[in-house]
This record gives structure tokens, C-alpha cells and sequence, in this order.
């Protein structure tokens, strides 16, 4: 009953929570955190209010969807995931900070929380899957879904990186095999063995599909020093990043060669300046026309199907069609960026830019507020521009005025 009880008060403390704005953290704080004044209380002190101000936020988002999307089975079960993991965390709101076992409990939670939550982009994109079947597409709606996704994926990432730096740093079972990183992050990230690694799994996945894959020539300017690129950085997302477009753009490469023996290399550029460290990823895969660029951005013009659990018929370099969306994330996570140019007949360059210094890389995280209810209340208004014919005209029909 007790269970009941708390299920019955979710909606008034995600109502309490939700005023509260969340609190972005800097590359540097979360350094110092790990490392100077690694203090386990504070972390979990910030945390058992940071965590469900952010879940809360996220939530009453949640809410604003389409009915239609909202009542779909996936997206019922990710509420539920998020409503278990907020009566979670607010269980120790009223537990004393100073008791280990108290410490120790936390972070058990925080890695069940964690394991809860692992499934949660393929089940919210088997919930759209649901909604795109049984229901007529409308641009605003799409629209609505793509700022909410944005926002939801963003805070998750978000999320979990909380999770893992209190877990990483504090679990004292977790032997770190990297044991410079503190936490998930590398205050020395080599951007160019991260290029390394993204770019053999893809060519991995890409020898056993294909039979073949391109090879890739790297070069690295650092305007600072001749040294190779390193930064204060999430190895972790930057490969997540990277892995994504290599594996577009040896699949484009290899289709768009693949009655050539010779096949293109993908070219790749670390360039650190004073303000942006940048990647650019070439590949000579005959390119995107422009008026398809921003669907790959989008949730819902996903062509992938949802892969089946299990399932190996499906080329392994698609995926869920969720890769860029998410990627770009990734990017503006820490108030980076990814955008592609491409050159149709060509080829494609992709650019991910990130902070290169530690005090720019602040999180960029969604709140819940009346600008953000607007976004959800737009609706379809006639366009300020002309919708060009596709009659010819006929211009006999004119008189000229005298």
C-alpha cells in the first residue's frame, strides 16, 4: 500500500520538482569534482535533488505529446521507467548524508536506475513506430515530436552522465581500466586514437557486410603546439559521434563504388583552435541532394525499421536511423555542434565541432517553462512565401496595363 501511496504522490512531486531549474555543469566542475574535493556526501547530496529536478522537467514534457503517441504500449513503458526511477531517487531525500551505508544504497540505486533505462531510445523509437502506423502524418505534430525528442534524448544523455560520474568515482567495486579518466571523462583525450578506434569498429562491421571497406587518412593541426590533439573530453560520446558517420560514410562510399576496385578514403581533419576543436569526416560517397540533409536529422523520416531483437537480416551499418539525431546531440551536449555539407554527385563532408577549452564545455540541458509550452503549441499557418506553380504559365492570359 505503501507502493500505492508514493504512485498516487508522483504527480505532486514532479510538480514540486519541475519549478526548479536544472543546473548545467562545466567540463571543469565535473573535473574538480572527481578529482580535488571528491567528497561522496556532496555528490550525492547535489544529485538527490539534481536528479529529479531533471527527470521532472523531462516529465512534464512527456505529458505534452500527442495523445496518440502518448498512449502508444512504448511510451507508456518508458513513463513508467521514469516514474520508478523518481520514486527511487526521492527515497532518499530524508536519509542522512553522513551514514555509508546510506552512500553505499545510492549508488546501487543509481546503477539500477541506469540499467532501467538502457533501452530507452529503441523503445521510444518503437513508439513511434506505433504512432506512424495507425495514425495520418501532420507537419506540425512531426515538428512537436522532433523539439520534444531533441529535448528528451538530450536530458537523458544528460542524465546519465550524472549517473556515471557518481557511479564511476564512488563505486568502490568499479575497476577503472582507464585510470587516468575521472569519472567517464579523459582531462587528456586524444582526439586522434578516438578517431583510431571509431573508425576500425566501423571497418569492422563494414569488411563483414561488404567484403571490403575504405581506408582513412588522418591528419591532425594544433595550432598551439605540434603535438597531436588532446582536450578535456567524454572519449565515450566523441567515439559515439564518430563511429556514426564513418559507418554512413562507408556504406556510401562502398555503394556509390562498388563496381570500382578502388575504393576512395575517407579523409579525416582534427584541427584545434583557440575557441573550437573540430573534426571533419570527407567521404566521396556521391553526397545527399540539400533537400533531404534535414531529414536525416529527423525522428520521424527514419526509412530504418526497427530492428528486431535478434535479428540479422538487416545491414548492419543502417541501425535505427536514430544515429545522427543522436550524434548531433552528443555534439551539443557540451555546447558543441554536428552538421554535414554535402555536394550531390560528390560526396559529404561531416563537421563536428566541440569547445576546446574545459570552461566553455558547459551542459546544455532542456527546461520545462512557458517558452518551451509554446513549442508544443504551434500550429500550421499559412506560409509567408509563394508555393511555386507547377503549371507553365501561360502568358497570353495577361493584359498589359496601358
Amino acid at each position: 500500500s505503501s507502493l500505492k501511496w508514493k504512485i498516487l504522490n508522483v504527480p505532486k512531486h514532479i510538480e514540486h520538482f519541475s519549478k526548479f531549474s536544472p543546473s548545467p555543469l562545466s567540463m571543469k566542475q565535473f573535473l574538480d569534482f572527481g578529482s580535488i574535493n571528491a567528497c561522496e556526501k556532496t555528490s550525492f547530496v547535489f544529485l538527490r535533488q539534481e536528479l529529479p529536478v531533471r527527470l521532472s522537467n523531462i516529465m512534464k514534457e512527456i505529458n505534452l505529446l500527442p495523445d496518440r503517441l502518448l498512449t502508444t504500449p512504448s511510451v507508456q513503458m518508458v513513463q513508467s521507467w521514469y516514474i520508478q526511477s523518481l520514486m527511487e531517487i526521492l527515497d532518499f531525500l530524508d536519509k542522512n548524508p553522513d551514514d555509508y551505508k546510506v552512500l553505499g544504497e545510492f549508488v546501487d540505486a543509481l546503477v539500477t536506475i541506469r540499467n532501467r533505462h538502457n533501452d530507452v531510445v529503441p523503445t521510444m523509437a518503437q513508439g513511434i513506430i506505433e504512432y506512424k502506423e495507425a495514425f495520418a502524418q501532420d507537419l506540425v505534430t512531426n515538428q512537436n515530436i522532433q523539439y520534444f525528442l531533441d529535448r528528451f534524448y538530450l536530458s537523458r544523455i544528460s542524465i546519465r552522465m550524472l549517473i556515471n560520474q557518481h557511479t564511476l568515482i564512488f563505486d568502490g567495486s568499479a575497476n577503472p581500466v582507464h585510470p587516468n579518466t575521472i569519472g567517464s571523462i579523459d582531462p587528456h583525450c586524444q582526439v586522434g586514437d578516438v578517431v583510431q578506434d571509431a573508425f576500425h569498429s566501423a571497418k569492422m562491421l563494414c569488411d563483414q557486410y561488404y567484403l571490403r571497406s575504405p581506408d582513412l587518412i588522418l591528419q591532425e593541426m594544433n595550432k598551439k603546439k605540434n603535438l597531436p590533439v588532446s582536450m578535456v573530453y567524454v572519449p565515450s560520446h566523441l567515439y559515439h559521434m564518430l563511429f556514426e558517420l564513418f559507418k554512413n560514410a562507408m556504406r556510401a562510399t562502398i555503394e556509390t563504388h562498388e563496381n570500382s576496385n578502388n575504393l576512395p578514403p575517407i579523409q579525416v581533419m582534427v584541427s584545434l583552435g583557440g575557441e573550437d576543436m573540430s573534426i571533419k569526416v570527407s567521404d566521396k560517397g556521391g553526397g545527399v541532394p540539400f533537400r533531404r540533409i534535414e531529414n536525416l536529422f529527423s525522428y520521424m523520416y527514419s526509412t530504418a525499421p526497427a530492428p528486431q531483437i535478434g535479428e540479422y537480416t538487416r545491414p548492419p551499418l543502417a541501425g535505427f536511423g536514430y544515429g545522427l539525431p543522436i550524434s548531433r546531440l552528443y555534439a551539443k551536449y557540451f555546447q558543441g555542434d554536428l552538421q554535414l555539407y554535402s555536394m550531390e554527385g560528390h560526396g559529404t563532408d561531416a563537421v563536428i565541432y566541440l569547445k576546446a577549452l574545459s570552461t566553455d564545455s558547459i551542459e546544455r540541458l532542456p527546461v520545462y517553462n512557458t517558452t518551451a509550452l509554446k513549442n508544443y503549441k504551434v500550429s500550421q499557418e499559412a506560409d509567408d512565401w509563394c508555393i511555386p506553380s507547377k503549371e507553365p504559365l501561360d502568358l497570353r492570359n495577361y493584359k498589359v496595363a496601358k
